[in-house]
């Protein structure tokens, strides 16, 4: 509770240094901040994306308003034209959160997932673009990062780095590295501008929810805005992935016995992870949609299905506690050594 409302509190004080748009009182916050530079950038990041936030919104509202203009409820022509209306600005807002990224590509997946709640071509829109095309940060961004986390950069905390990422989502992308005793490891490295602009990010999504509800009340999603507050705190706090990594491996061992040789999350390095590092065992699998792989593997899709069935039911109805969320890439099967019915299920380190 005492982590959401400093980050509600940090995201007000934002909003106004935002609608301040870097003038006296905003410059006089830069002068006495611990932190110059950074706060320089919040002052210059918040006053853009609001202002690309409200030529989006106010794009959006007006061609709905405009659109839909003395068509009559019910009718095949309001449907028509409410679907096309839909589509542009599904468009629009998918536009948007491509510009900002960082939390509006989370925003983005997440809307992908509310088919329950919103449009379908919103649903549509934003499931078939945001899982694949997330921002990268440079190798000099995450040199940047290790030297604020751990003092050192990649080349001398690892014997070996890639500084191609293998992978990237909306808060951070992963990398190869081999550990000094000869250990291949997964990297979760944080992008760079991530917890300042996160802040700044909820900042301007709240003003701009809350203003279009005042305008149009029947548009309300205010509670989107209070997910993210719950949310994006601890997402963006990689020790309590890690913790959640191995409490759910020890519910399966404590809980499920059972199935608990079957599922399986990568071995968490401590003495390298932080709350923007994340250092993992790597694991080689085919994603859990991949079914050509999977066959080739010699496992039968239908007994995947089963444990993956199986062992999310034991955490939502035994555990109480679910760890790893369960799209493609976060899900992988490998055979096991001793048994080939089925794979084992591997709450991988790309989420």
């Amino acid at each position: 509770m005492a982590a959401r409302s400093l980050w509600r509190s940090r995201a007000r004080v934002l909003a106004l240094a935002g609608t301040a748009a870097c003038g006296g009182a905003a410059a006089a916050a830069v002068a006495t901040s611990d932190d110059p530079a950074t706060a320089l950038k919040l002052c210059t990041v918040v006053p853009v994306r609001l202002a690309r936030d409200a030529a989006t919104v106010a794009s959006i509202a007006f061609d709905y308003q405009y659109s839909l203009l003395g068509l009559p409820d019910g009718s095949e022509e309001r449907a028509r034209i409410k679907h096309e209306v839909h589509l542009r600005s599904a468009l629009k807002l998918q536009e948007l959160c491509f510009k900002n990224g960082g939390i509006y590509i989370k925003l983005g997946q997440h809307i992908g997932q509310l088919e329950y709640l919103v449009p379908e071509e919103y649903v549509k829109t934003m499931r078939e673009s945001m899982l694949n095309k997330c921002p990268v940060s440079s190798y000099d961004q995450v040199h940047e990062v290790f030297k604020k986390e751990l003092g050192e950069t990649p080349d001398k905390v690892f014997t070996e780095f890639d500084p191609v990422p293998i992978a990237s989502a909306s808060l951070a992308q992963v990398h190869v590295a081999r550990t000094h005793d000869g250990r291949k490891v997964a990297v979760k490295v944080q992008h760079t501008h991530m917890t300042d602009t996160a802040a700044a990010d909820h900042a301007t999504v709240d003003f701009i929810v809350n203003t279009l509800h005042r305008i149009f009340p029947s548009f309300d999603y205010r509670w989107l805005v209070d997910e993210i507050s719950e949310s994006l705190p601890k997402e963006l706090d990689f020790l309590v992935e890690a913790k959640n990594s191995e409490k759910c491996m020890d519910n399966f061992r404590k809980l499920s016995p059972h199935i608990a040789d079957y599922v399986y999350a990568p071995k968490v390095y401590w003495n390298l992870s932080t709350s923007k590092l994340l250092i993992m065992e790597f694991m080689d699998g085919a994603q859990i949609n991949d079914v050509k792989t999977i066959r080739e593997l010699g496992i039968q899709p239908s007994e995947v299905s089963k444990l993956v069935s199986q062992a999310f039911a034991e955490m939502m109805f035994k555990h109480g506690f679910v760890h790893c969320d369960p799209h493609a890439a976060n899900l992988l099967v490998r055979p096991m050594p001793s048994r080939s019915i089925f794979g084992d299920l591997l709450s991988s380190c790309f989420a």
